[in-house]
């Protein structure tokens, strides 16, 4: 991805740590709007010094159509172009639907799949004039065989694969490609906190979903749109 510039939203969280470090080690330049200042500075630490020039981070949030515009506008402005964007923000909660008020089923809706609408909706104008792109999502293989008990995760996380799957059919003939990734329970700091006795062996790690989000987002993976990948 040498001369490559993409967006990561979430870019600094558990998995875009890996996702970033991954990009920065193709040579990509990478721009990440964050909110929690903590994670934004661990990032900057843990990145090498002969990659820093390479990555921009600014406090924006993804869920202002205006801000996110502004940043995705700047990110051009100074790099003269946008080849890839991965949308990496979400939220996780459990609840039944009766147990599940209206303001949460909002929240997570909101944080999984309003935040990549308008995250979509900022960077298509510049791959279009382009006729290049790269967008890549999140989705979760829980949701591939739903089951209950954190609905409104599933019907968000759902809902992502199904936009992937309309938005490659509607930028297709501008040479943008839309695709998702499906991981299973990854081994983060904030899962194993959550679930401090669960069986870690069947945890998928983030540099795993990494890898498959990378592919998905270089130049070799042009035939490849629409797709859902289990991870």
């Amino acid at each position: 991805m040498t001369g490559r510039v993409a967006i990561v939203t979430g870019g600094a969280g558990a998995l875009g740590l890996a996702v970033t470090r991954r990009f920065l080690e193709s040579g990509a330049v990478v721009a990440i709007p964050y909110v929690v200042p903590a994670e934004a500075e661990a990032l900057r630490r843990a990145t090498a010094p002969d990659q820093a020039a390479r990555l921009a981070s600014e406090h924006v949030d993804v869920m202002d159509e205006a801000a996110l515009g502004g940043f995705v506008e700047r990110v051009r402005a100074r790099h003269g172009r946008i080849d890839a964007l991965v949308n990496l923000v979400g939220g996780f909660a459990g609840g039944d639907l009766a147990s599940t008020s209206l303001a949460e089923w909002r929240r997570l809706v909101d944080l999984n799949l309003t935040s990549v609408v308008v995250a979509c909706r900022a960077v298509l104008p510049e791959m279009t004039r382009a006729r290049y792109g790269r967008i890549v999502n999140v989705a979760s293989r829980a949701v591939l065989a739903p089951s209950g008990g954190f609905i409104a995760y599933t019907v968000g996380k759902a809902a992502v694969m199904t936009l992937t799957q309309a938005l490659a059919q509607e930028v297709r003939a501008h040479g943008i490609t839309v695709n998702a990734v499906a991981p299973s329970t990854m081994d983060t700091p904030g899962n194993r906190a959550a679930m401090p006795d669960a069986d870690r062996s069947t945890w998928v790690s983030t540099d795993a979903v990494a890898a498959a989000i990378a592919f998905l987002a270089s130049e070799e993976a042009g035939g490849v749109s629409g797709a859902v990948v289990p991870v």
